[in-house]
């Protein structure tokens, strides 16, 4: 047997079809359009994400020899989803993750007195970041088409609800306890939806999707809506809670860096409410069948491979972001050079969205080989910055950190990141960590394998990076040039 999974990232769409030995056999993958309508904002087209959705997987399911049995899903989160229940079509764009606009929509409600109950409540902090002030801001500014919400023609959700709709022929509109638990509106300690919240964000209960477990049936795929194909969906999660399953860090105090456009550090820490005042955010992992939650604490760190792209886009002094780690190579160390890549403000642990991105250090001997090592070096740093709230604040032990996403492919990279954090670096040999948590949650939701304990044998390890000297002197000029970066805007 064999598992179809769909990760719906920000960029684009990954399928892997996923073996009982935890290889995968195919997979595909196909882009979608990014749309910035004026500063600040992010936007994406519901329907090309569908579409992207449609392609990978037809994609992946030409290189496997049968059809898998099940589907999971996995996607980018917090991004804000509206569409019509009966034809499924998307009145507007989505409002995505990275969107700034509701800033002061945040700053009203901060100052109205609410962010500590609001924390309390969903272990998050207001922010654009998530989805329930983007649906404030559609309330706010598109009543006809909240009207329409309110009456319940129009269904509100995440990009995982909006793809399961699809899937299934509008049958089903749910969501996951891990991405509900991204929106500002679900109750951690109850592991529902919240009216308080849903009142104090204007965002109609009865739009909202149905909460159900991370893995077992949720549904079935319509095979006239999705390429002939009868299976059920037996995987939800979020892409960083994925990602943690997926890299087995299924008991407390196991912890997984993903490295992609972002960075987003996780640490399982069981049935446990672990709540930080210093930046993290406490976030629900996954939910069993039985209805058992695990929760995670996490660092959201917004701009890390993203950075790599911008000197190869912005400045081409790269031609690949796989340059990177040769061009960093060509010097011992950044020279004195610190680049703090906040090019859409920081976030954890700082959480500052004022910030803007700075190069200190400058000599006329700076060469190109030190501002891209001081990049790797920046991403490494914020690493160690959210690791050190983990284990100071937190109070929690990190005895070794697994790492995933494209920019764990880079060697260097890797070796400065175990001498930041002083514990061991583990790269799997599946980078696609995201997209097999997903394949494991519905593998393990619809029978594939039969318990955890089974899914920690397929995790295969490609490199252990050991620590070296840890430049400590190098950290604290980066924290010097963070604070000349902070309140920028």
């Amino acid at each position: 047997m064999s598992v179809l999974a769909v990760d719906a990232g920000t960029t684009g769409v990954t399928a892997l079809v996923v073996s009982e030995d935890g290889l995968v056999e195919s997979r595909g993958y196909q882009e979608f359009a990014q749309h910035f309508p004026k500063p600040g904002w992010v936007e994406h087209e519901p329907e090309q994400i569908w579409e992207a959705v449609l392609g990978a997987c037809r994609t992946a399911l030409t290189g496997t020899s049968s059809p898998p049995s099940c589907v999971g899903i996995t996607n980018q989160r917090e991004t804000a989803v509206v569409w019509d229940r009966s034809s499924l079509s998307a009145p507007r764009r989505a409002i995505v993750w990275q969107d700034r606009r509701t800033s002061e929509i945040c700053t009203e409600l901060r100052e109205a007195g609410h962010e500590g109950r609001v924390a309390n409540l969903t272990g998050l902090r207001l922010d654009p970041y998530f989805t329930g002030t983007k649906f404030t801001w559609l309330a706010r500014h598109e009543p006809e088409l909240w009207r329409e919400a309110e009456r319940g023609r129009l269904a509100l959700g995440t990009v995982d609800s909006y793809i399961i709709a699809r899937m299934t022929g509008g049958a089903r509109h749910v969501t996951d306890a891990s991405n509900a638990s991204r929106t500002l509106l679900y109750d951690l300690s109850a592991g529902a939806w919240s009216p308080e919240l849903c009142e104090l964000f204007q965002v109609p209960r009865d739009s909202l999707p149905e909460i159900v477990p991370s893995y077992g049936t949720a549904g079935r795929t319509d095979p006239s809506a999705f390429l002939g194909l009868d299976l059920p969906v037996s995987g939800i999660a979020g892409d960083q809670q994925a990602a943690l399953f997926g890299q087995v860090c299924l008991s407390p105090g196991d912890v997984k860096c993903t490295y992609g456009t972002g960075s987003f550090v996780l640490i399982n820490t069981g049935d446990e409410i672990v709540r930080s005042n210093e930046g993290l955010l406490t976030t629900v992992a996954w939910q069993k069948p039985s209805g058992e939650l695990t929760y995670a604490l996490e660092g959201a760190i917004f701009v890390t491979g993203a950075a790599v792209q911008w000197l190869r886009d912005g400045l081409g002094i790269i031609g690949t972001a796989a340059d990177s780690e040769a061009v960093a190579s060509e010097v011992a160390d950044s020279g004195g050079v610190v680049f703090v890549p906040a090019l859409t403000g920081l976030g954890a642990p700082h959480w500052d969205p004022t910030a803007r991105g700075a190069i200190v250090g400058l000599t006329r001997g700076t060469t190109r080989g030190h501002l891209v090592r001081a990049t790797l070096e920046a991403i490494a740093f914020e690493v160690r910055d959210v690791v050190d709230v983990m284990t100071g604040a937190a109070g929690l032990d990190v005895p070794a950190i697994k790492a995933d996403g494209g920019a764990s492919a880079n060697d260097l990279l890797m070796q400065i990141q175990a001498d930041q954090l002083a514990v061991p670096v583990e790269r799997p040999v599946v980078h696609d960590t995201t997209a097999l948590g997903a394949a494991f949650l519905a593998g393990l939701g619809s029978g594939v394998w039969s318990s955890p304990g089974e899914l920690e044998r397929t995790w295969r390890l490609d490199r252990r990076f050991e620590p070296g000297i840890r430049d400590d002197e190098a950290h604290k000029r980066w924290s010097r040039a963070v604070e000349r970066a902070r309140h920028w805007a």
